[in-house]
């Protein structure tokens, strides 16, 4: 029985996805330590620090399949440490004393932080491709709807008319920046870490930069200024990062759960018959898969307060740190690609309903468009006194009930400077949509980074 949702048989998919689970898994944890040492040892036999024929047989042997992860599991206990149990277990598959030469002027939390970018890096190519293949789906959405007029809304209640297009596009533009995001973080975050005990490498002497250059070369991470084992900046920019990616997500979705509401009904997440709403209430069609990506995307926001905090590093190493890392790194990557892979799912099969758009443009009997009566009044009468009369004029219209085109005809100060026919051509919403379409293609217009 798991203890933790995203391990739980029946939980785990609405918490991460499998690609995520298995990049963080045990034996993908040990593999990367594994990778990272076999790497260390290869470059170092090259450059004739160790010999060329253990670091062939190290590298041969650095197979976590090789390794018993339970006896690693107790011994990591007994040792309440990660790496040195690993030597050992390695030590001993290596033929020819090989193992007496892996982990050669390193430390352990070298061989920790560089096996966790490395996972990174899994997660971000992961992450990057489910953002861009958001993108094309919310793209698709803005193109396809570019003119398609509904309701704007602005604290929750009728603005003016804006296009679905439009709301889809601002959406498809704040992706784009997220992709932008990622790209540059890539260069600060994807940094590998072989710096010794405290990090001036003084156990290789004249040789730690020339072992510690070929090493990430080989496995295609950056080379660090410095050493960066308490400076946890980095992992706090990718955790940051992440969030906001979440937090769009987040947003989408809440966006199509407003609009799904009965009363409003312009939006649907996908629907399928067997898909139940309700134990007691069988008419319900619920938007549960909104609901979940909303959910998630909190719990990765509410992660970053834990990142900020383990910038706060104590010295030249600092554990305390590292322990919270293991626990929201796995974690934030996974969250974050559930969101944005299940809101693809919704987009992929959403329901439109231009229908009740158009429904919704006339719900308040014109007053939508109060703005453009007031800018058109503003020509003779000036801004704020043609504020002042369709204010008043609303207001009645708003408590007394009727429609816009009555009260505007019936008040002299409009209906001595508007005929009829003006009215009504300021009252269509679908002619003050703006230059919505223009910001469509715009946006749909612009390439990806």
């Amino acid at each position: 029985m798991a203890a933790y949702v995203m391990d739980s048989v029946l939980f785990c998919d609405q918490f991460g996805t499998q690609r995520m689970r298995t990049i963080f898994s045990d034996e993908s944890v040990v593999q990367r330590w594994l990778d990272v040492e076999a790497a260390l040892a290869r470059v170092q036999g090259r450059l004739g620090i160790i010999p060329p024929w253990a670091a062939s047989e190290i590298e041969l042997k650095a197979r976590v399949e090789l390794i018993d992860l339970a006896e690693l599991k107790r011994e990591m206990d007994r040792t309440a440490h990660p790496i040195v149990p690993l030597l050992r277990l390695m030590k001993r598959v290596c033929d020819r004393g090989a193992g007496e030469y892996i982990h050669w002027g390193a430390t352990t939390q070298d061989i920790v932080d560089t096996g966790t970018m490395l996972q990174v890096r899994d997660a971000l190519d992961e992450i990057e491709a489910a953002l861009r293949e958001l993108h094309g789906r919310v793209r698709t959405l803005s193109v396809r709807y570019r003119d398609q007029a509904m309701v704007g809304r602005s604290h929750g209640q009728q603005a003016l008319p804006i296009t679905f297009g439009f709301k889809a596009a601002v959406w498809a533009d704040e992706i784009r920046r997220h992709l932008e995001r990622l790209g540059q973080m890539r260069k600060r975050v994807l940094v590998g870490q072989f710096s010794g005990a405290v990090g001036t490498l003084a156990a290789l002497g004249d040789r730690g930069l020339e072992v510690q250059q070929a090493l990430f070369a080989e496995l295609g991470l950056g080379v660090p200024e410095i050493s960066w084992h308490v400076a946890r900046d980095g992992i706090a920019e990718l955790v940051c990062v992440l969030s906001v990616c979440a937090a769009t997500a987040g947003k989408i979705a809440h966006e199509i759960y407003c609009l799904q509401k009965t009363e409003v009904a312009e939006l649907e997440e996908p629907f399928a018959m067997g898909k139940v709403g309700s134990s007691t209430m069988p008419h319900k069609r619920n938007p549960p898969a909104c609901e979940t990506i909303v959910a998630v995307a909190r719990l990765v926001r509410h992660s970053v307060p834990a990142a900020i905090e383990a910038v706060m590093a104590e010295h030249e190493r600092d554990k305390m740190v590292l322990q919270t890392e293991r626990e929201f790194i796995p974690r934030v990557c996974a969250m974050t690609h559930l969101v944005l892979c299940k809101l693809s799912t919704v987009l992929d099969g959403l329901s439109v309903r231009p229908a009740n758009m158009e429904r919704n443009l006339f719900l308040q009997n014109g007053l939508l468009m109060s703005e453009a009566v007031m800018m058109r009044l503003s020509d003779t009468l000036g801004r704020q006194e043609a504020h002042e009369i369709v204010y008043r004029i609303c207001m009645e219209v708003f408590e007394q009930g009727g429609s816009l085109k009555q009260a505007l005809m019936a008040d002299p100060a409009v209906s001595s400077r508007l005929g009829e026919e003006e009215i009504d051509a300021m009252l269509d919403p679908h002619a003050y949509t703006g230059l919505a379409g223009h910001f469509v293609d715009r946006v749909a217009a612009r390439s990806l980074p």
